[in-house]
């Protein structure tokens, strides 16, 4: 398979994660199976990007994602970004001489409604636009994102080896990583590059490191499943045009290693204590769990794991806002 040999957007601003296949439906797919359906919830088993990032913003967000699993309203960005991924991993299912702009703008109202019959809670964002006038400028936001990708890359000169790709490993450590792929590159000498569709726009380079973290991570999967390290890492912002380039080395992986087990490890010990605190940052206004915050003078449900007695007795309460 072949890859572009344009460099679009070279020597542009590094980026942010963006809208991508966890952004369908946020929560808990790092959690033991039966957490939902009135089950017993379980501890953590697996790690991804998006709740590795969680995680290091707020550990209590994290609980709230992945232990209690509290509904989150759907956002229009994120939805957005679920069905502008949808058409940039279907437009490679034509012939390259197919696959135009004037096509894959075609394609965003029928992904949206593929998306809406999967999931028809998604129809709250537009429940008070009888007129239909915004979601029409919703899917026209989508469809100016669809075409700018077409002044990045050039899909008639590409043939993914992967689309939408699921990639999971163990670490010699025994800790579990997965996440899905937006799109994977093999050149014909057999260098691998990994490639990220970002629906917002590149950050400010003293913000980049978030993104590069995730790239990194994938890139440090693939290393272990198939033992060689991705030439290139790429994250293309639809939402500013920008196309940036990271060629990491086996040095970058092991510290992004080292980087996770110490975060689980952290995990580990904040499931066992039932001591996640909060962490405040001008994020925290968009947190869909402010009620159950205590920063915002809320009380999260009550711990639904079995507890560590900390050292030195004292009982634990498992309420962040009692410890």
């Amino acid at each position: 398979m072949g890859w572009s040999t344009e460099q679009a957007g070279a020597g542009t601003q590094h980026g942010e994660a963006g809208a991508g296949a966890e952004a369908a439906g946020v929560g808990g797919e790092d959690a033991g199976p039966g957490a939902r359906g009135g089950e017993q919830p379980r501890p953590p088993v697996a790690l991804s990007p998006s709740r590795a990032s969680d995680f290091m913003q707020c550990p209590l967000l994290y609980r709230f994602r992945v232990i209690d699993r509290l509904p989150e309203k759907p956002s229009p960005a994120a939805t957005r970004g679920t069905v502008v991924h949808a058409v940039l991993e279907r437009l490679f299912d034509a012939p390259a001489a197919e696959r135009t702009a004037v096509g894959a703008r075609a394609m965003v109202p029928g992904e949206w409604e593929k998306l809406l019959a999967k999931r028809p809670e998604l129809a709250e964002l537009f429940a008070d636009d009888a007129a239909g006038e915004r979601l029409a400028q919703w899917l026209a936001e989508a469809e100016a994102l669809v075409e700018r990708w077409f002044s990045l890359e050039d899909p008639t000169r590409l043939e993914p080896a992967e689309r939408e790709l699921y990639v999971e490993t163990v670490l010699d450590s025994g800790l579990q990583l997965r996440g899905f792929i937006d799109r994977v590159d093999v050149a014909p000498t057999g260098e691998v590059r990994i490639v990220d569709y970002k629906t917002g726009k590149a950050p400010r380079p003293q913000f980049a490191e978030g993104a590069l973290f995730q790239m990194k991570f994938y890139a440090l999967v693939m290393w272990r499943l198939r033992g060689v390290v991705p030439r290139r890492l790429q994250l293309v912002y639809l939402g500013s045009g920008d196309v940036v380039t990271y060629d990491p080395g086996e040095a970058d992986l092991r510290a992004v290693e080292r980087k996770l087990l110490a975060l689980w490890e952290a995990i580990r010990l904040a499931t066992e204590t039932g001591d996640w605190r909060p962490r405040p940052t001008k994020l925290c206004g968009w947190c869909d769990h402010q009620a159950h915050c205590p920063e915002f003078g809320g009380t999260p449900p009550v711990y639904p794991l079995r507890i560590r007695p900390p050292e030195g007795g004292g009982v634990p309460q498992g309420r962040m806002g009692e410890i």
